[in-house]
Formats: C-alpha cells, sequence, structure tokens
C-alpha cells in the first residue's frame, strides 16, 4: 500500500526541519506526532487553522483516519491517546467528541494549578505503559506548569518481526564510516531476493516483516549526505522502482533515541501562529489559548530478529499572553536514513550517522 501523499510530505518537510536544527542522528515518529497535531487542528481556525492544513494536508480527519488504520489489528502495536484538561477549561463538545473518537482515548480533568508536577508524572505514566518501559519521562520538571491550560498525550509502541531473520552467528564486527570518523559496529548479513530500488540519487533496500510492516533502508549515492533524507518525490521514485532483486544486505545492528522541543522546527515547517499569542484555538475552548510546546521522544532498536520501536508526543497548551547470478550489494557502513512503514504511514522515521549497538537479538 502507498504512503499517503500528504503524510509523506510532512513526514519529509519536518524532517528537513529536525535536519536543519542540528539534529543529524535522530529517530521520530510521523504518526505520533501528526495524530497528536491532527487532533489539535481540530480546535483551531483561521488563520491557525490553515497553517495545520498546509503541514498536514486539506483533509486532515482522512490523514487521521489513515494513521488509525495503521495502527489497526496489529497484534505487536499499542496506541493511545489522553487529554489531561483544566478543572476549569471549557472544552467544546465538538473537540472532546473527536478526541474521544481516537483509538483507546481518554479526557480527564486535572489539577495543574495545584498540582503540575503531579500531572506530569501522570502523563509520563501513560506513555511509560504504552510504551512497555522504552520512554519513561518524556515530560521534565518545569515542562507542566500552574499555568498549563491543557495536555494532550500520544503514545506509540512497535515489534517488528522479520519475515527472515538475520543469522546472529553471521553478525561480525565491520568498519562504519560516521560522519565523526571510522569505527566498528556489529553488522548483521543476510543475502535473498528482497525488494531494491535505486533511483533519484538513492538506493534503497527493503526488510518486509508481519502484519503488513515494512522498514526501508536508504543510502544516498553522494557518501557526504549524511544526516539528509530523501525529497518526497526521490522517494516516491523509489517506491515506484521497487523490485524483487538478489541483495547481500550487511546492516548495523543499532538503537537510536531522541528527545525534542519541536516548537522551532514546526515553525520553520510552516506552523508559527500556534505558538503565539495570534494562535485561534476557538474550536477547542473559548478561552483564548495557545501551544506553549510540543514534545516528542522516540526509540527504535534494529537487531538480528527485527526492531522494537516507542514513540510518545505531549502537546501543551496554555492561555495567551494576556539468487541467480552476482547479488546487489547493500553494505550501510556509512550514515543511512530508515523508514518503518505499516499501510499508508509512517511509523518511525530516522537517520543514522554512528549505530549504537542495542545487544544480540534477545528469546
Amino acid at each position: 500500500m502507498p504512503l499517503r501523499p500528504d503524510h509523506l510530505d510532512f513526514a519529509l518537510r519536518l524532517d528537513a526541519a529536525l535536519a536543519e536544527a542540528g539534529m543529524l542522528e535522530r529517530a521520530w515518529s510521523p504518526l505520533s506526532l501528526a495524530g497528536a497535531l491532527g487532533l489539535v487542528a481540530g480546535g483551531a481556525r483561521g488563520a491557525t487553522r490553515r497553517e495545520f492544513e498546509d503541514l498536514l494536508g486539506r483533509d486532515v480527519a482522512e490523514h487521521l483516519a489513515a494513521l488509525d488504520d495503521a495502527v489497526a489489528g496489529g497484534p505487536d502495536l499499542a496506541f493511545s491517546t489522553a487529554l489531561w484538561v483544566r478543572d476549569d477549561l471549557a472544552v467544546l463538545p465538538e473537540f472532546e467528541a473527536a478526541v474521544r473518537a481516537r483509538p483507546a482515548s481518554s479526557v480527564r480533568t486535572a489539577d495543574f494549578a495545584g498540582a503540575a508536577d503531579r500531572v506530569r508524572q501522570e502523563a509520563n505514566a501513560e506513555a511509560a505503559e504504552v510504551t512497555r518501559g522504552l520512554i519513561r519521562e518524556l515530560l521534565r520538571p518545569g515542562d507542566v506548569r500552574a499555568s498549563t491550560q491543557a495536555l494532550l498525550l500520544n503514545a506509540l509502541w512497535a515489534r517488528v518481526r522479520w519475515s527472515e531473520p538475520f543469522d546472529p552467528g553471521e553478525t561480525a564486527p565491520a568498519t562504519f564510516h560516521s560522519p565523526a570518523g571510522r569505527h566498528r559496529v556489529p553488522m548483521m548479513r543476510r543475502r535473498e531476493r528482497r525488494p531494491y530500488a535505486q533511483a533519484a540519487g538513492w538506493r534503497m533496500v527493503t526488510l518486509p516483516a508481519a502484519d503488513d510492516l515494512a522498514l526501508d533502508v536508504l543510502l544516498p549515492d553522494d557518501p557526504s549526505a549524511a544526516g539528509a533524507a530523501p525529497a518526497p518525490e526521490a522517494l516516491s521514485a523509489l517506491y515506484r522502482a521497487a523490485s524483487a532483486a538478489d541483495v547481500d544486505l550487511a546492516l548495523p545492528r543499532f538503537e537510536v533515541r531522541s528527545r525534542a522541543a519541536l516548537s522551532g522546527p514546526l515553525a520553520n515547517a510552516g506552523l508559527t501562529t500556534a505558538f503565539t499569542d495570534r494562535a485561534d484555538f476557538s474550536a477547542l475552548s473559548e478561552r483564548p489559548l495557545r501551544i506553549d510546546e510540543v514534545v516528542h521522544e522516540a526509540v527504535l532498536r534494529v537487531d538480528e530478529k527485527g526492531a522494537e520501536g516507542a514513540a510518545a508526543t505531549a502537546v501543551v497548551m496554555r492561555t495567551v499572553a494576556a539468487v541467480a547470478g552476482r547479488p546487489v550489494r547493500f553494505v550501510a557502513d556509512r550514515p543511512f536514513t530508515f523508514v518503518l512503514r505499516r499501510r499508508s504511514a509512517v511509523l518511525f522515521l530516522g537517520t543514522v550517522t554512528a549505530p549504537q549497538d542495542p545487544g544480540p537479538a534477545g528469546d
């Protein structure tokens, strides 16, 4: 199933903004972040709403429906949404209904004025439960304050099992060429027929997995393009060009984790008024609100048996101020980009510049 064009554009547009912000090595979840932003967009009007639509696509509701489909029916997928609302904040019924319509969602009142840190800890505990303990402290002290009006949390967990696992006995140390220099990493190896493509200055190999999941590994033809991801047109060209080929694959075992406050990258991607006193969230509440910060954390581990990923997004709101023949060799021994996808959505996207070993695959 092809990725939705608006979702793909959002993912790569924000990924470029993260790279420009200095996050050369990164992992993040377009699905989690788009899910949180799409809900908040439902409370926006005027110029604020138009900026959300420019970022997420004109049909935000259809975008959200595609995200719901991407996490539906998977035995090793967990997804939840929770909204904490200040006990004296009147949320419009239409907005509350939209939140409650999301899979595994809840709406709760919170005493931000008297117990802001307790609310923060409750949100962190919720994220830790959904992510199987991979994300334990999304929100740090000070992220939630007495002035907070609402807190929207989205959490995602996924386990990926390769259709054809790597043989741990074939994993061996090899040189990886990172921007900081060469270093040795555990390199997994497997030769088989698998989807492969070369187009638009990139090469791509796909690792199929159970339950409609797949991990794409992308190498730029230009070794100096560390930290970059392909443009939407280039990635679409790779998907169109993909076909089965005899591939001799060498891929590092790796773990990559990122945590970031996203107000800057989101503003650079076009979402500007939502973080200012000019924000219009009058479809959420009659009280004038703005986004204080968007905090996002994600981790992806890849080993011989598969992958495990987790992500959480918090949107904090406050009031305005006021085999045959020779195989194709695909050796990921320099910075590469990854796309972990299911159906029409990207669960995780990122770039590895210096692989950190999570250890051999467990049972």
